[in-house]
């Protein structure tokens, strides 16, 4: 099926300055907001302490839900509005988790009842220990970078067929890594360092595919967390694999588009110039891109209006980052292939 003509014939290459205005405006506004809200904002998954989802079978006001919980030395608790109106459902926030489940909810059932009128419903009681978050968060953020690693020592073995290389350099960061976590260097710290110095391997190497996969992935990665930072949307473990879902599946569009340039300047002509190449092998698979991102896109939209409240966050990084991705394979990776190539 063809979604565009065969024949089309965008010029991207030349369109490239835009799209890395258009990203690097993306990126420091997901960086400034990240730097004024002091990181994104973490849910309980990672921060530590109770999350309580009640309903009530009627609508009640926040003061009188505060007031209740007030009384039993929750007085720093968030409480926010959850789902629909009608369904009368709110969640409250904390960061105290020494309390046993069974004996917080029936504190918090006597004491809303009191401030309320009307015996509320616990639908659910999560408690996560602050050392607990702190660690979920850690191996998190390395779950992220092995996998960028990893990811980018693959493509450089597939199409530049560099595997000893390949495997000397992913072991010696990973060693490095390791080292420098036995020593408790920050975590987000290492990370960055760890991301800067496998761009300059890779520069060294001339692993021209894995320095544009690495950065269009890390574009993805840093807009996605920036728009739940700029929209202050908890940041928890269904997050983290939205993300890891969506460095594969913009890797997978990348890696399409990369194997058709590789096709094409192998088979090309002496008088062909790259930038001819590369727009050719972007149109001939565009149709396949728009055709994937566009039936990817129906589902996620599905999920995110029908799927609940639960797997609302999911959703949303899902259609972001699949959006953002998509745009990436285009305007990100294969202009920074050409760049690097033609340096």
């Amino acid at each position: 099926m063809e979604f565009v003509r065969p024949d089309i014939n965008i010029d991207f290459m030349g369109k490239r300055r835009i799209g890395y205005i258009l990203s690097a405006v993306l990126i420091l506004i997901s960086i400034g907001s990240l730097i004024v809200h002091k990181g994104p904002n973490y849910g309980i998954d990672f921060a530590g302490g109770t999350l309580i989802q009640i309903q009530f079978s009627e609508p009640v006001s926040i003061d009188k839900i505060r007031d209740g919980i007030t009384n039993i030395g929750l007085k720093d608790a968030s409480i926010q509005k959850f789902g629909h109106d009608i369904d009368h459902e709110y969640l409250i926030r904390t960061g105290k988790s020494d309390m046993t489940s069974s004996g917080l909810s029936q504190s918090l059932t006597e004491a809303v009842k009191d401030s309320t009128g009307i015996v509320p419903e616990i639908r659910r009681v999560e408690m996560v220990g602050p050392q607990v978050g702190e660690d979920l968060r850690n191996k998190a953020l390395l779950a992220i970078f092995y996998t960028l690693l990893f990811i980018t020592i693959y493509i450089s073995a597939r199409f530049e067929n560099k595997f000893l290389i390949s495997g000397i350099v992913a072991g010696s960061i990973m060693t490095v890594v390791y080292f420098l976590s036995v020593f408790n260097v920050g975590i987000t710290f290492l990370i960055a360092a760890a991301l800067v110095v496998s761009l300059i391997v890779f520069w060294i190497f001339k692993f021209k595919y894995a320095i544009g996969a690495i950065v269009a992935l890390l574009h993805d990665v840093t807009i996605t967390v920036g728009i739940f930072s700029i929209f202050n949307l908890d940041f928890s473990l269904p997050v983290i694999a939205a993300l890891l879902t969506i460095i594969g599946y913009s890797l997978n569009d990348t890696i399409i588009v990369f194997d058709r340039i590789r096709e094409n300047i192998k088979g090309s002509k002496p008088t062909d110039s790259l930038p001819i190449l590369f727009n050719r092998s972007i149109n001939e698979t565009l149709s396949r891109t728009l055709l994937t991102s566009g039936t990817t896109l129906i589902v996620v939209f599905a999920l995110y209006f029908l799927g609940g409240e639960i797997i609302h966050n999911f959703a949303f990084a899902m259609l972001v980052g699949i959006a953002v991705g998509t745009y990436s394979s285009i305007f990100v990776a294969s202009p920074i292939v050409l760049a690097v190539e033609k340096k």
